[in-house]
This record gives C-alpha cells, structure tokens and sequence, in this order.
C-alpha cells in the first residue's frame, strides 16, 4: 500500500511538474545571463509557454546589478529574456526604482519594456506614464504615452519624453507643461535638467507667470533662479507694456529685462513705442518705485499725440517713474518730428504729468516756416486736449521767419526771453520780453514791398495766423525806423546771432537719424547674417518701408500790420 501511494505521487509530480517552496535555482553556466534567484513556484511544462520556464510567487530576477521582483515570470533561457507579471519593480542599485503592472527585460541587450501604471523614481524626480521603454546600455528611458513627472519643485506633462539618467536630463516632445509655483512653461519641445532646474525650449512657446508672459521660439529658463534668455526673436509682455529683441536676457526677481537687436518696446498705456537695438526695462511690480526703460543704438520713441505721431531721437533714451508721473529725457544729437513741428538740441527732459518739455543745450525748433532758437526751450502741453499750449524760450530767444516774397530776405525779433501760446498746435501770439531787436519786411495787398521795419524795444508782441504774422508791435523805449528796400543794405538784413538752420530742418523719419545712427542698422544686419551662417539656420529679414515726410508747401504771407506804442 505505502508503495502503491509513493507510486502515485512520484507520477503527480513528473505529469505536473516540480514545485518547490521556496525554490532557488543554481548559478547559471553564463554568469552574464539572467538568474532567477526565488520563486514560490516552477513550471517547466513547454506546452503551454514553449521556451520558457514559468516562475509564481514572490519571483525575484537579478541579472547584472538589476533586481526584478514579480508576482510571475517567463524565463526564456535561450534568449536571455524575461516576462514579468502583477506588481512588478526592477530595481537598479540605488539611482533607479520602477514599478508597472507587465514588464519586459532581455539580458542580451539591457532592453526593458514596462506598461500599466509606470512609476519610475530617481532620486531627484518621480515619472508616471503608462508605457515606458529603459536601455541599460545608455541609460535612457522614453515614453510615447502621456507622461507626467514631478521633482522637488515642478511638475511637467507631455505626451511624450526621454530621460537620461547619467545627466539627469529629460527631452520632451509634443503638447510640454511644466509648471512650478512661479512660471509655467508651455511648448512642443524642451529640454530639462534635474540637477540644475535649467530648461531649453524650441520652437513657439510661452513662459508665463503672475507679472508676465514670455513668447519665444527658442530660449534658456532657470526654474530655480528665474532667469533666462530667450532668443530667435522673442518677446515678454506685460499688463500695459510688451519687450521685444532678437536676444533678451530676463530676471523675474529683478523685475528686469536686457534687450538686444532690433528691440520693440510697446507702452500701451502712453501710446508709446520704442525701437533701438539695446534695451533695459524695470518693471515697478509689487510696490517697488523702481519703473523705467533705457534705449540707445539707434534710439526712438514714437508716441501718439491728437491722432499724430511724435518721433524722439537721442543717442540715449531714458523713461522713469509710474504711468501717471512718467519722465522722458534723451541725450546727445536729441532730434524730434511730427509733421507740424521739429527740432534739436543736446538733451531733452519731458513730463507727462506736468506736460513740461525742456530742450537744452543750443536748441532750435521749426514750427512751419518759423525757427526758434534760445538757451533753452520749455514746450507746455494740455493734458485733457493733448494738444500744444504755450511755450517758452529762456535767454537769447530768437525768432526768424522766411519772407516768402523776398528772395534773401528773413523776418527776426529777438530778445532775452520769448512767451508763445498755441491753439491747435499753431503758434497764435508770441511776446519777446528785454532787449527786443526787429526786423521786418512789410508789404501792400499787392504784395509790393512797401518797407522794412528795423528797431529795438522793450518788448514786443506778435499776431499770428496760420503760422504767419499778421501784427508786430513794440513796446517801451521804441527806436525804430522804416527804410526803403533800396535804402537798406544787404549786410545789414540780419541781427546779430542770426543763423538760418533750414538745412537742418528734421522733415521725414528718415532723416531724424545722424549718418553714425544709420550705419548701426547694417552693422546689426551683418553680424546677424553671419551668426545665422555658422549656425547654418535660415533667417526671413522684414524690411518695412514708410514714407513719413511731405515736403513744405509755401503760401503767400500775409500782410501784417506794424505798431509802436510807447
């Protein structure tokens, strides 16, 4: 009977396999191979696996430096491969842990292949996706699923990426967000580094925070510092104001932003628009006085005025303080233009609040066909109109106007100071104070010269309509006198200090730049021209050409009037 019994039992075992618990095999004969180490189970039946042996239980895989545990497994002895099955974590030393319901591993080619709720954990960052691909050989792992990892300070999905675990970095592709408590990055394609936080993008994406966004096609962020550069034509938009630069280096703490190449900046609030090819914005965020742009190489700020543009040139450009007490002020060969009036001068301090302009430093200006010129020149706005109001000319004020009838002849008062008030931006009254000196031509309604008018007074005062002088009157200690034109020498039909500046006369957009300024355009093209050569990258140059200058219609002067009032 005891036989009979052992019979029966030594027949179960050799129909349905061995099965030992635990059970643990011995080295195999290639020390490189895959060795299964414990399994609660074995099944050598080829007929339901061929090729492999089935393990269950608490399977444990090491090949390698690699430990793999399973609930079963697949071992293809031939091939050196592995089917792992329920709850399975491979195991690399300390630098990787990967979870997944089925996974793959080939001992010949260090190859896995892991799908159903992926985990993979480094030190420094956690991924989950569900189906992911890991070679041991270069220590990549890629994903072209939905993939979602979070590191000790952001978070970022895409639908699909590669990590290198050597550089701890990742490479993502298609539909990239990567979010941290003060940015977001969205894009197709970025590249991103554990260790450092630094992050690459290519191609259209957006940087955006509580203060700003950031638009670039190719630019570096610094998660951890917050700061970055953004290339290829890129721009940072705020609330009320947008940068723009072929090259921009920003600081989120700062609140700043450097410019470089062909530099756009848009105030939206001002109607203003500055253009150069260096720039330095603050931005006043958060309660801090700190508000101002800094423009030079080729400076201009163009700012809409009563449905007309003003154009403003200076070697440097400044811009401070708040949107409702901004301050203006330009340096060096300071030119302006907008099609009622220009002028020159050193440097030039504007207010928008006061609605003060202050020329200084040998300024003139053209108003139609009058020039202006004195020590220094105060221009005074109208908020509520927007429109000119007064003016002011502090010492050696001088005035001159062309007479359209005479062929050298040249209409001047001067005097210490000069008064003008505006309406629609024309001059309509202007009185010269202390020392005044004239000189003028007076002609019938025929338009005959019928003299000129030559004196000196305390004070004069002028009418004038549509830019031209209707009535000269002086005033106080008058000598004066009125001499035929053939009577009245040529040398003498000019007070001192005269200096018709004409040629000078700013008349288009164009010529508001001095030569020096122009050739910054084509030293910029050139060195873009070459960078784009050596980077071997195709660059889509516009060029926008606008004709802003009309030339100067001359009318026939009205006759004025002359008096002298003692």
């Amino acid at each position: 009977m005891r036989i009979y019994i052992y019979a029966v039992v030594l027949l179960f075992s050799i129909v349905f396999g061995n099965a030992q618990t635990p059970f643990e095999t011995s080295p195999p004969a290639n020390p490189n191979a895959i060795r299964i180490i414990h399994s609660d189970f074995i099944d050598k039946n080829q007929n339901e696996i061929p090729g492999a042996i089935v393990f269950t239980g608490n399977v444990q895989v090491q090949h390698n430096g690699v430990l793999i545990n399973c609930n079963k497994a697949y071992h293809y002895t031939d091939e050196d491969y592995i089917k792992a099955f329920g709850n399975v974590q491979l195991n690399q030393g300390d630098t990787i842990v990967m979870n997944s319901r089925y996974a793959e591993y080939d001992g010949k080619t260090l190859q896995a292949f892991a799908t159903g709720n992926v985990n993979l954990r480094s030190p420094d960052s956690n991924l989950t996706t569900d189906t992911i691909h890991f070679n041991r050989k270069s220590q990549e792992a890629y994903y072209t699923s939905w993939g979602t990892i979070i590191n000790k300070e952001n978070t970022l999905k895409s639908k699909s990426g590669r990590y290198y675990l050597n550089n701890k970095k990742y490479s993502f592709k298609t539909a990239v967000t990567v979010v941290n408590p003060k940015v977001t990055i969205k894009t197709n394609n970025l590249d991103f580094y554990d260790n450092s936080g630094h992050a690459y993008v290519y191609g259209p994406s957006t940087i955006t925070s509580q203060d700003n966004v950031i638009n670039t096609t190719k630019a570096f962020y610094d998660t951890k510092n917050d700061v970055g550069k953004l290339l290829d034509k890129s721009n940072i938009v705020y609330n009320n104001r947008k940068v723009e630069g072929d090259i921009i280096n920003y600081d989120r703490k700062k609140n700043f932003a450097k410019a470089t190449n062909n530099v756009k900046i848009t105030d939206t609030i001002n109607n203003m628009i500055a253009t150069g090819h260096y720039a330095e914005v603050y931005r006043n965020i958060g309660g801090t006085k700190r508000d101002s742009m800094f423009i030079t190489k080729k400076a201009l700020i163009k700012t809409l005025v009563e449905k007309d543009t003003m154009y403003l040139h200076g070697k440097k450009i400044l811009v401070t303080g708040p949107i409702e007490d901004r301050t203006t002020r330009a340096f060096d060969n300071v030119r302006f233009f907008k099609k009622d009036m220009s002028g020159k001068c050193d440097s030039i301090h504007a207010n928008n609040k006061t609605q003060l302009t202050k020329l200084i430093g040998k300024p003139v200006i053209w108003n139609a066909d009058n020039q202006m010129t004195g020590d220094e020149i105060h221009l005074v706005g109208n908020n509520k109109t927007e429109k000119l109001d007064s003016l002011k000319i502090l010492n050696n004020a001088f005035l001159v106007q062309k007479d359209t009838l005479g062929e050298d002849n040249y209409n001047q008062v001067k005097g210490q100071f000069l008064y003008g008030k505006f309406r629609e931006n024309k001059l309509y009254e202007v009185d010269l104070i202390k020392n005044t000196e004239k000189i003028y031509f007076m002609y019938n309604d025929a338009d005959e010269m019928v003299g000129i008018d030559k004196g000196v007074s305390s004070s004069i005062n002028m009418q004038l309509e549509d830019n031209k002088i209707l009535e000269l009157t002086s005033f106080k200690q008058i000598l004066s006198d009125t001499y035929p034109d053939k009577d009245f020498p040529k040398n003498a039909r000019r007070l001192r200090g005269f200096v018709w500046r004409i040629e000078e006369k700013i008349t288009s957009l164009d010529n508001i730049f001095p030569d020096e300024e122009k050739a910054i355009d084509e030293k910029i093209k050139a060195e873009t021209k070459k960078k784009d050569k050596e980077e071997k990258k195709p660059m889509d140059v516009m060029k926008e050409t606008t004709d802003y200058g009309k030339s100067d219609k001359k009318e026939p002067s009205k006759k004025a009037k002359v008096k002298s009032k003692k």
